[in-house]
This record gives structure tokens, sequence and C-alpha cells, in this order.
């Protein structure tokens, strides 16, 4: 059942995606803010999709820890389902991505027309310096960017390094840096056909103010937050420190 599921998703997403990432495509001479409605149209679809096909649902948590400015937003990433579901979190925002996703038909041909922070990550110090220059005009313009600083997905329970290039924007762009857990992974695993009904939970943390901190210090609180609200939204996955156990 659960492969039938995401298959007639899979197949319906499809043909949603297709007609959208033409229009938008050709409205590319329009302003920003009437692509963004006609995304917005495709988001809601892609959403009822989640909803009635696949059996998602979802919470937020911390919804008044969202400032009222456009802000970096360093996010877990477990899924496919958060490219999509922090769209209806959040208010008009970027992603940072790599770069050969916009080549994929359609779905990038949407991605390249909303103007999506793309970064060749094998650039090392180049791809900061597009990440640096795109996120601080795409922020001048009021849009929020969401990076995912472990780089790429991660399975619930795992952990990864993270990058440095969400700190380093709010502090050179001097904006709020807005920590996100979820366990999206839970219900959406790793495989076209591996996803299953259930509830995802988003936690938005307390935002960071990048005065008086190096980006250093402020990667440090997001990860830190993240990995402890990590531990509580999945315990199952996490297990408690060795000290924590002794004592």
């Amino acid at each position: 059942m659960r492969a039938f599921r995401s298959a007639l998703f899979l197949s319906l997403a499809t043909l949603l995606t297709i007609p959208f990432g033409i229009l938008v495509t050709l409205a590319i001479a329009l302003p920003m803010t009437v692509r963004y409605r006609i995304i917005a149209v495709w988001r809601r679809g892609f959403m009822g999709l989640c909803r009635h096909v696949l059996g998602i649902r979802y919470r937020v948590l911390g919804r008044e820890n969202i400032p009222a400015e456009p802000s970096v937003v360093m996010a877990k990433h477990q899924s496919a389902w958060e490219t999509v579901g922090l769209q209806e979190i959040f208010p008009p925002l970027v992603f940072v991505l790599k770069r050969e996703l916009l080549r994929m038909p359609f779905f990038g041909w949407g991605l390249a027309a909303m103007k999506m922070i793309s970064i060749d990550r094998a650039a090392g110090k180049d791809a900061l310096k597009q990440v640096f220059e795109q996120g601080q005009e795409r922020l001048a313009a009021g849009y929020w960017v969401v990076i995912f600083p472990e780089g790429t997905r991660v399975a619930p329970g795992e952990t990864a390094r993270f990058k440095p290039g969400g700190a380093h924007l709010a502090v050179r762009s001097g904006v709020k840096v807005v920590p996100v857990a979820h366990d999206a992974g839970e219900v959406w695993g790793k495989g076209a056909l591996r996803i299953s009904p259930g509830l995802i939970t988003v936690s938005i943390g307390p935002a960071i103010d990048p005065a008086g901190k190096t980006s250093t210090a402020i990667n440090h609180l997001a990860a830190a937050w993240i990995d402890a609200e990590m531990r509580r939204l999945s315990p199952h996955r996490y297990p408690a420190p060795a000290d924590a156990v002794a004592g």
C-alpha cells in the first residue's frame, strides 16, 4: 500500500509540476511577486497531494519565534518534504541549492525562475562567495534565505558538521538566524516509494541575533539548538549521551 500511494503521489505531482514549470518560466519577465503567486498555487496543490494521497499532515511549534524581518533559516534536511513545506510556513523565501537541480526539466526551470541561490558545491570558496553575493541581494529585496547547513540530506538519528555559509551570510547581512528542526524523515524515507502516512512536526527555535557574535558562535548556537530539539522530537533515534546515562 505504501508503494502504491507513493507511486500515485509521484505521478500526480509530476503532472502538477509540468504546467506550472512552464507557466512560471514564461512569466520570467514579470515581477517576482507574480511568479511567487503562481508557485503558491503549485505549492498548495503539492501539499494537498501530501495530505490526501500520502496521508501526511504537519504541525508547527514556535511560530512566535519567526521574526518580522527577512532572516536566514538554518534547517534540518531529511527529505524532499521540507523543500516545499517550509515555503508554506515562512514568508516568501529562496533556497540555497546545488546548481545541477536547475537542469531538471520543468521543476528546475521553475527553480531558476524563482531566483533560487544556486551554487557549484565543488567550487569551494567561490561557492561561499556565491552564497554571500546572491544571499545579500535576496535579503535586501525582502526575501528570506533557507540553507541546509549540513549540506545534504541526513537520515533521522544521524548528524553532520554544519557548514559556515548560513552563519557567514547572517553576519555579513546583519540579519537573524532562525534554527529549524523537524522529523519529516520519519515518514518520507530515502527512496521514491518509501513515503508513509503520518504527522510531521516542524519546530522553530528562538531567532539568533548576530550582533556581537562571530559566525562560528552562531553556527554553534544553531547546531546545538537543532541537535537538542531533534533529540526531543525523535528520542528513539538519538541515544542519550554516555554521561547522561551514567548520571
